[in-house]
Protein backbone atom coordinates (compact mmCIF):
# COMPACT_ATOMS: atom_id res chain seq x y z
CA UNK A 1 0.00 0.00 0.00
CA UNK A 2 1.16 3.44 -0.54
CA UNK A 3 1.81 6.00 2.07
CA UNK A 4 -0.59 8.75 3.13
CA UNK A 5 1.87 11.13 2.15
CA UNK A 6 1.77 10.17 -2.00
CA UNK A 7 -1.50 10.96 -1.75
CA UNK A 8 -2.60 15.18 -1.87
CA UNK A 9 -5.38 16.44 -0.28
CA UNK A 10 -8.30 16.29 -2.49
CA UNK A 11 -7.47 12.51 -2.81
CA UNK A 12 -5.92 12.50 -6.16
CA UNK A 13 -2.12 11.03 -6.25
CA UNK A 14 0.79 13.23 -5.93
CA UNK A 15 2.63 14.49 -9.63
CA UNK A 16 6.20 12.86 -8.26
CA UNK A 17 4.39 9.70 -8.60
CA UNK A 18 2.22 10.08 -11.49
CA UNK A 19 5.73 11.24 -13.44
CA UNK A 20 6.45 8.98 -16.52
CA UNK A 21 2.84 7.56 -16.30
CA UNK A 22 0.49 8.27 -19.32
CA UNK A 23 -3.07 8.61 -18.82
CA UNK A 24 -4.77 5.84 -20.73
CA UNK A 25 -8.80 6.14 -19.24
CA UNK A 26 -10.23 9.38 -17.49
CA UNK A 27 -13.28 11.26 -16.65
CA UNK A 28 -14.73 13.06 -19.29
CA UNK A 29 -14.89 16.62 -18.95
CA UNK A 30 -18.47 16.58 -19.25
CA UNK A 31 -19.30 14.57 -16.86
CA UNK A 32 -19.37 16.23 -13.33
CA UNK A 33 -17.24 14.18 -10.31
CA UNK A 34 -20.44 13.09 -8.46
CA UNK A 35 -21.73 9.54 -7.46
CA UNK A 36 -24.87 8.27 -9.26
CA UNK A 37 -28.11 6.99 -7.74
CA UNK A 38 -28.57 4.18 -10.34
CA UNK A 39 -28.54 0.54 -9.38
CA UNK A 40 -25.98 -1.64 -9.25
CA UNK A 41 -25.77 -3.39 -12.54
CA UNK A 42 -27.58 -0.62 -14.61
CA UNK A 43 -26.30 0.89 -17.25
CA UNK A 44 -27.10 4.37 -17.19
CA UNK A 45 -24.29 5.06 -16.51
CA UNK A 46 -22.70 3.33 -18.99
CA UNK A 47 -24.46 5.24 -21.74
CA UNK A 48 -23.92 8.51 -19.41
CA UNK A 49 -20.71 7.88 -20.26
CA UNK A 50 -20.74 7.61 -23.85
CA UNK A 51 -22.65 10.66 -24.31
CA UNK A 52 -19.71 13.11 -22.59
CA UNK A 53 -17.27 11.41 -24.36
CA UNK A 54 -18.99 12.33 -27.86
CA UNK A 55 -19.65 15.99 -26.30
CA UNK A 56 -15.89 16.44 -25.23
CA UNK A 57 -14.60 14.86 -28.60
CA UNK A 58 -16.67 17.17 -30.70
CA UNK A 59 -15.90 20.06 -28.51
CA UNK A 60 -19.61 21.18 -28.77
CA UNK A 61 -20.25 21.47 -24.29
CA UNK A 62 -20.41 25.13 -24.01
CA UNK A 63 -23.10 24.88 -26.96
CA UNK A 64 -24.93 21.85 -25.54
CA UNK A 65 -28.43 21.81 -23.90
CA UNK A 66 -29.61 18.55 -22.59
CA UNK A 67 -33.40 17.96 -21.52
CA UNK A 68 -34.11 15.40 -18.91
CA UNK A 69 -37.05 12.57 -18.74
CA UNK A 70 -38.94 11.66 -16.25
CA UNK A 71 -37.83 8.20 -15.14
CA UNK A 72 -34.94 6.63 -13.94
CA UNK A 73 -32.68 9.18 -15.61
CA UNK A 74 -34.45 12.35 -13.36
CA UNK A 75 -31.92 13.41 -12.56
CA UNK A 76 -29.24 13.04 -15.29
CA UNK A 77 -28.91 17.54 -14.85
CA UNK A 78 -26.59 16.25 -11.67
CA UNK A 79 -24.38 14.02 -13.92
CA UNK A 80 -23.65 16.31 -17.09
CA UNK A 81 -21.32 19.46 -16.95
CA UNK A 82 -23.33 21.25 -19.56
CA UNK A 83 -27.10 23.06 -19.71
CA UNK A 84 -29.95 21.12 -18.39
CA UNK A 85 -33.63 21.59 -18.33
CA UNK A 86 -35.89 19.12 -16.54
CA UNK A 87 -39.37 18.12 -18.59
CA UNK A 88 -42.79 17.48 -17.34
CA UNK A 89 -43.27 13.49 -18.25
CA UNK A 90 -42.96 13.14 -21.32
CA UNK A 91 -42.83 16.41 -23.00
CA UNK A 92 -38.77 16.28 -23.39
CA UNK A 93 -39.18 16.06 -27.17
CA UNK A 94 -41.50 19.26 -27.05
CA UNK A 95 -39.47 20.95 -24.61
CA UNK A 96 -36.46 20.45 -26.92
CA UNK A 97 -37.73 21.38 -29.72
CA UNK A 98 -38.90 25.16 -27.99
CA UNK A 99 -35.20 25.15 -27.26
CA UNK A 100 -33.58 24.34 -30.29
CA UNK A 101 -35.64 27.02 -32.28
CA UNK A 102 -34.53 29.87 -29.99
CA UNK A 103 -31.22 28.92 -29.85
CA UNK A 104 -30.72 27.44 -33.25
CA UNK A 105 -26.94 27.27 -33.04
CA UNK A 106 -26.80 25.47 -29.67
CA UNK A 107 -26.81 21.61 -29.90
CA UNK A 108 -29.96 19.90 -27.83
CA UNK A 109 -30.86 16.44 -27.38
CA UNK A 110 -32.82 14.64 -24.78
CA UNK A 111 -32.47 12.02 -22.57
CA UNK A 112 -35.46 9.53 -22.24
CA UNK A 113 -36.90 5.93 -20.76
CA UNK A 114 -39.18 3.80 -22.50
CA UNK A 115 -41.97 4.84 -20.10
CA UNK A 116 -41.22 8.46 -20.96
CA UNK A 117 -40.79 8.29 -24.58
CA UNK A 118 -43.31 5.84 -25.60
CA UNK A 119 -45.44 5.58 -23.37
CA UNK A 120 -46.69 9.22 -22.06
CA UNK A 121 -44.47 11.03 -24.37
CA UNK A 122 -45.45 8.71 -27.76
CA UNK A 123 -47.23 11.64 -29.04
CA UNK A 124 -44.18 13.84 -28.64
CA UNK A 125 -42.00 12.10 -30.18
CA UNK A 126 -43.90 10.75 -33.38
CA UNK A 127 -44.73 14.73 -34.14
CA UNK A 128 -40.78 16.13 -33.10
CA UNK A 129 -39.77 13.19 -35.95
CA UNK A 130 -42.50 13.97 -38.04
CA UNK A 131 -41.45 17.98 -38.23
CA UNK A 132 -37.91 16.58 -38.66
CA UNK A 133 -37.07 18.60 -35.43
CA UNK A 134 -32.81 19.12 -35.50
CA UNK A 135 -32.60 17.63 -32.26
CA UNK A 136 -30.66 14.34 -30.86
CA UNK A 137 -32.82 11.71 -28.91
CA UNK A 138 -30.81 9.38 -26.65
CA UNK A 139 -33.29 6.50 -25.76
CA UNK A 140 -32.81 4.09 -23.18
CA UNK A 141 -35.01 0.98 -23.70
CA UNK A 142 -34.71 -1.72 -20.48
CA UNK A 143 -38.48 -2.69 -21.30
CA UNK A 144 -39.47 -1.64 -17.82
CA UNK A 145 -40.95 0.90 -15.81
CA UNK A 146 -37.52 0.79 -13.38
CA UNK A 147 -38.36 4.28 -10.80
CA UNK A 148 -41.98 3.79 -10.06
CA UNK A 149 -41.69 -0.32 -9.35
CA UNK A 150 -41.18 -2.62 -12.56
CA UNK A 151 -44.50 -2.46 -14.19
CA UNK A 152 -45.05 -3.08 -17.64
CA UNK A 153 -43.77 -0.53 -20.20
CA UNK A 154 -44.41 -0.06 -23.90
CA UNK A 155 -41.28 -2.33 -24.94
CA UNK A 156 -41.50 -5.06 -22.45
CA UNK A 157 -40.94 -7.83 -24.41
CA UNK A 158 -43.49 -11.09 -24.74
CA UNK A 159 -43.20 -13.07 -21.68
CA UNK A 160 -41.41 -10.84 -19.58
CA UNK A 161 -41.95 -11.23 -15.81
CA UNK A 162 -43.14 -7.53 -14.14
CA UNK A 163 -44.78 -6.23 -11.17
CA UNK A 164 -47.65 -5.71 -13.30
CA UNK A 165 -48.01 -9.17 -15.22
CA UNK A 166 -46.49 -11.18 -13.19
CA UNK A 167 -47.10 -14.36 -15.44
CA UNK A 168 -45.52 -12.34 -18.42
CA UNK A 169 -46.64 -10.63 -20.83
CA UNK A 170 -49.58 -12.41 -22.67
CA UNK A 171 -49.48 -10.56 -25.70
CA UNK A 172 -52.82 -11.93 -26.66
CA UNK A 173 -53.98 -9.88 -23.52
CA UNK A 174 -51.60 -6.98 -23.37
CA UNK A 175 -51.23 -6.58 -26.90
CA UNK A 176 -47.12 -6.63 -28.42
CA UNK A 177 -44.75 -4.07 -27.31
CA UNK A 178 -43.77 -1.14 -29.36
CA UNK A 179 -41.00 -1.23 -32.16
CA UNK A 180 -40.15 2.76 -31.76
CA UNK A 181 -37.53 2.75 -34.36
CA UNK A 182 -39.11 0.39 -36.58
CA UNK A 183 -41.36 2.75 -36.28
CA UNK A 184 -40.11 6.47 -35.97
CA UNK A 185 -38.13 5.37 -39.33
CA UNK A 186 -40.76 5.77 -41.90
CA UNK A 187 -41.45 9.63 -40.66
CA UNK A 188 -40.05 11.72 -43.06
CA UNK A 189 -38.42 14.22 -41.06
CA UNK A 190 -36.49 11.65 -39.59
CA UNK A 191 -32.41 11.53 -40.25
CA UNK A 192 -30.79 8.99 -38.21
CA UNK A 193 -32.47 6.03 -36.37
CA UNK A 194 -30.53 3.42 -35.11
CA UNK A 195 -30.92 0.82 -32.68
CA UNK A 196 -27.42 -0.22 -30.52
CA UNK A 197 -26.89 -1.85 -26.96
CA UNK A 198 -24.88 -1.59 -24.29
CA UNK A 199 -24.35 -5.64 -23.23
CA UNK A 200 -20.77 -6.15 -24.21
CA UNK A 201 -17.77 -3.69 -24.76
CA UNK A 202 -18.07 -4.26 -28.76
CA UNK A 203 -21.49 -3.13 -28.46
CA UNK A 204 -20.80 -0.25 -26.13
CA UNK A 205 -17.90 0.93 -29.19
CA UNK A 206 -20.96 0.77 -31.60
CA UNK A 207 -23.21 2.39 -29.95
CA UNK A 208 -20.68 5.40 -28.84
CA UNK A 209 -19.85 5.63 -32.64
CA UNK A 210 -24.00 5.96 -33.03
CA UNK A 211 -24.26 8.56 -30.92
CA UNK A 212 -21.41 10.67 -32.24
CA UNK A 213 -23.27 10.32 -35.78
CA UNK A 214 -26.63 11.19 -34.16
CA UNK A 215 -24.61 14.61 -33.01
CA UNK A 216 -23.15 15.13 -35.96
CA UNK A 217 -26.53 14.89 -37.97
CA UNK A 218 -27.62 17.29 -35.68
CA UNK A 219 -24.41 19.60 -35.81
CA UNK A 220 -24.86 19.21 -39.86
CA UNK A 221 -28.51 20.23 -39.68
CA UNK A 222 -30.23 17.57 -41.46
CA UNK A 223 -33.26 16.50 -39.21
CA UNK A 224 -33.99 14.48 -36.17
CA UNK A 225 -32.10 11.96 -34.98
CA UNK A 226 -32.56 9.24 -32.64
CA UNK A 227 -30.24 6.32 -31.21
CA UNK A 228 -31.90 3.64 -29.24
CA UNK A 229 -29.61 1.69 -26.55
CA UNK A 230 -31.30 -1.39 -25.03
CA UNK A 231 -29.99 -1.03 -21.58
CA UNK A 232 -30.20 -3.42 -18.48
CA UNK A 233 -32.24 -2.90 -15.38
CA UNK A 234 -30.89 -5.86 -12.83
CA UNK A 235 -33.06 -4.69 -9.57
CA UNK A 236 -36.52 -4.72 -11.82
CA UNK A 237 -35.96 -8.21 -13.65
CA UNK A 238 -34.71 -9.56 -10.50
CA UNK A 239 -31.26 -10.82 -12.03
CA UNK A 240 -27.59 -10.39 -11.26
CA UNK A 241 -25.75 -7.38 -13.34
CA UNK A 242 -24.10 -10.01 -15.28
CA UNK A 243 -26.93 -12.01 -15.66
CA UNK A 244 -28.81 -8.93 -16.99
CA UNK A 245 -26.57 -8.68 -19.69
CA UNK A 246 -26.95 -11.95 -21.06
CA UNK A 247 -30.61 -11.45 -20.77
CA UNK A 248 -30.46 -8.25 -23.33
CA UNK A 249 -28.61 -10.37 -25.56
CA UNK A 250 -30.53 -13.45 -25.24
CA UNK A 251 -34.10 -12.09 -24.85
CA UNK A 252 -34.39 -8.43 -25.86
CA UNK A 253 -32.65 -8.72 -29.00
CA UNK A 254 -34.33 -10.88 -31.00
CA UNK A 255 -37.43 -8.74 -30.17
CA UNK A 256 -35.88 -5.77 -30.84
CA UNK A 257 -33.00 -6.20 -33.52
CA UNK A 258 -29.97 -4.12 -33.42
CA UNK A 259 -29.64 -2.09 -36.50
CA UNK A 260 -29.26 1.14 -39.04
CA UNK A 261 -33.42 1.77 -39.37
CA UNK A 262 -32.99 5.08 -41.39
CA UNK A 263 -29.89 6.94 -42.55
CA UNK A 264 -30.55 9.80 -45.11
CA UNK A 265 -27.83 10.08 -47.86
CA UNK A 266 -26.62 12.79 -46.01
CA UNK A 267 -25.56 11.33 -42.85
CA UNK A 268 -23.72 8.67 -44.53
CA UNK A 269 -21.56 11.55 -45.43
CA UNK A 270 -20.71 11.82 -42.14
CA UNK A 271 -19.10 8.54 -41.21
Amino acid sequence: MLPLTEFSSNGHTSPDLLSGLTVAYERPRALRPVVTHYCPGCTHGVIHRLVAEVIDELGIREQTVGVASVGCSVFAYNYFDCDFAEAAHGRAPAMATGIKRVLPDHVVFTYQGDGDLASIGMAEIVHAATRGEKITVVFVNNGVYGMTGGQMAPTTVPGMKTTSSQLGRDVTKMGYPVRVSEMLSTLDGAAYIVRRSVHDPAHINRTKKALRTAFQAQLAGLGFSMVEILSACPVNWDLTPQAALQYIKDTMMPYFPLGDYKVVEAVKGLT
